[in-house]
């Protein structure tokens, strides 16, 4: 048996899936090595159920909206914003609970690229009858998935840069004193940042220069403790620094060479120097990493563009000028020509107290 033809797009649908868009966010930077994903059920105009994946990765979104429907979801709509898994897990296919729900019909805003779906879920769905409409809110449900589009299809992470800098460019001056560039409230919004993703990566230059925590502070974050990763090719960072501290957290050391890191975990990258940033991109994948935040210096900046690695970029500016003997936010990039230039495309700017936040995406 196949699905109904699909159905005519209503404004009611439309805000259904934003409704739902915005569930899939909630615990955005908490759900690695899953997605994402939001879902609405509503019967007769009616919202009778919603859900979003929780820590962790389960419960996934359309069990939370479904429980919360009960019996209101026989002839109902659910709005999701990824395909409804197929295959067996660690929790039975949500395509099939909602086809044991009595759901009829399914708004899916993007294909689940993950191999053991990709298609499948919508194809179930079909095949007990229910009308499948595909598309609604694509956009969005991918700028919102794009790690774990990137884990599934280039094998790595998203990598999401970001910078606190002066007027000029700046993010230190030549002593290496920082403290602060930028004000209070950007500080704040820096956090908030750090929350929406799985994990935070500086180079060993940072970690010797400023021993940061790399941990997330922001006020009434209650997920999981962020991995903390530093690139450490040397093997310069040791159980003196506070990336180290079980207590704040796990944390991850990438070197070429054995040696203990305090309670971090050490993995060790054979091969070229030149390969070992996309050994470590590859490795981040292959343990469930989807969005990774790069908070190095100019040096560990300069190497991922080189390598065509950032995804986005976050950059908080202040109204200070430093001067061309203070410290960049970018190394050196060897470009010899404008049209060598790595390009990103301004999604939204914004003042946060005395600064502004400028997002840039890689188009």
């Amino acid at each position: 048996m196949t699905g109904a033809p699909a159905a005519p797009v209503s404004a009611f649908d439309r805000r259904m899936m934003a409704a739902a868009l915005a569930l899939a966010e909630r615990e955005l930077g908490d759900t690695w090595p899953n997605p994402s994903v939001g879902c609405v059920i509503a019967r007769n105009a009616h919202i009778v159920g919603r859900g979003w994946t929780r820590s962790g990765g389960r419960p996934h979104a359309e069990a939370e909206a479904l429980k919360m429907a009960g019996a209101e979801a026989k002839g109902a709509t659910a709005y999701v914003t990824l395909e409804p898994c197929s295959h067996h897990g660690r929790t039975p296919p949500c395509a099939d609970a909602l086809i044991e729900a009595g759901i009829v019909r399914v708004v899916s805003a993007a294909t689940d690229p993950d191999p053991r779906v990709v298609g499948g879920g919508h194809a179930r769905l079909r095949a007990a009858g229910l009308v499948v409409d595909e598309g609604l809110g694509r956009v969005e449900a991918e700028r919102i998935n794009r790690g774990f589009i990137l884990r599934n299809t280039a094998k790595r992470p998203l990598f999401a840069l970001k910078v606190a800098t002066s007027v000029d460019g700046r993010i230190a001056l030549k002593s290496g004193a920082s403290r602060w560039i930028t004000g209070e409230r950007a500080r704040a919004a820096g956090h908030s940042l750090r929350s929406r993703h799985d994990a935070i990566l500086v180079g060993s230059e940072t970690v010797l220069a400023d021993n940061p925590s790399l941990n997330c502070r922001l006020p009434g974050y209650a997920g999981r403790p962020k991995l903390r990763i530093v690139l450490d090719r040397r093997g310069r960072v040791g159980a003196a620094h506070r990336v180290t501290d079980a207590s704040l957290g796990p944390s991850r050391i990438y070197r070429q060479s054995s040696g203990s890191a305090g309670a971090a975990e050490v993995r060790i990258l054979g091969g070229d120097p030149g390969e070992f940033l996309a050994a470590a991109a590859s490795d981040m994948a292959a343990s469930g990493l989807t969005r990774v935040l790069i908070e190095g210096g100019g040096t560990v900046a300069a190497a991922f563009l080189k390598a065509g690695l950032i995804d986005e970029v976050a950059w908080f500016s202040s109204g200070l000028a430093l001067g061309s003997d203070a410290r960049p936010a970018l190394g050196q990039l060897d470009l010899d020509q404008l049209t060598d230039a790595h390009h990103f495309v301004i999604r939204h700017s914004t003042r946060i107290g005395e600064d502004v936040l400028t997002v840039l995406d890689r188009p």
